[in-house]
């Protein structure tokens, strides 16, 4: 069995698919929710799923080892981001090389890095006049966005189509795809912790 922890900062709904996707006949388990925020709506759905949900604060996130030791204590073995809005621990990157994913709005390296997520990142894509836009699964490392990329697909950006319409295309893409790159990214993964 592999362990996976969700680190969400928001609403959940991606970590509330992957979870559900991985519910059903296999060998990969969502073990652990870790969040920065405790009033993250990720939480409720982390319980209806009967998932732990942790939350840390800003001083946790900061040095790390609280975070690694709970890692540690559940037995993960890969780290999923979905919505999470924190740099990762420089102790935690260092445990979990090539062992933590991020799922990213656009098409890196396009609307990347410190401050774009969510809709500034569906503005920034319909302001600039893209004619598409996506999804970018990638590895993390010590800067925002700016890991191995894994995966991408594509949506077409219509003239008339507004910040929202974008994000709708998008969180469909991420649905669809997210779980499976997971999926396949773990299975090609020497899982050792350090």
């Amino acid at each position: 069995m592999v362990n996976v922890a969700i680190f969400a900062s928001g609403n959940g709904t991606n970590a509330e698919n992957i979870a559900k996707y991985f519910s059903v006949n296999s060998d990969i388990k969502i073990t652990l929710i870790v969040s920065n925020r405790s009033d993250a709506y990720v939480h409720e759905r982390a319980k209806k799923l009967c998932i732990p949900s942790i939350t840390y604060n800003k001083s946790d996130f900061a040095d790390g080892s609280a975070i690694l030791k709970t890692l540690k204590d559940y037995e993960i073995d890969f780290i999923v981001l979905a919505g999470f809005l924190v740099k990762v621990p420089e102790s935690i990157l260092l445990s979990y090389p090539d062992r933590i994913v991020n799922i990213h709005p656009a098409l890196l390296p396009k609307y990347g890095g410190k401050g774009m997520y969510g809709d500034h990142v569906h503005q920034a894509v319909k302001d600039s006049g893209e004619a598409q836009s996506g999804i970018t699964i990638h590895y993390v490392n010590e800067n925002y966005d700016e890991g191995n990329i894994i995966f991408q697909s594509y949506c077409d950006v219509l003239p008339n189509d507004t910040p929202d319409d974008i994000a709708n295309k998008v969180h469909s893409l991420e649905y669809e795809h997210y779980p499976k790159i997971i999926e396949k990214t773990i299975k090609n993964t020497p899982l050792k912790i350090k």
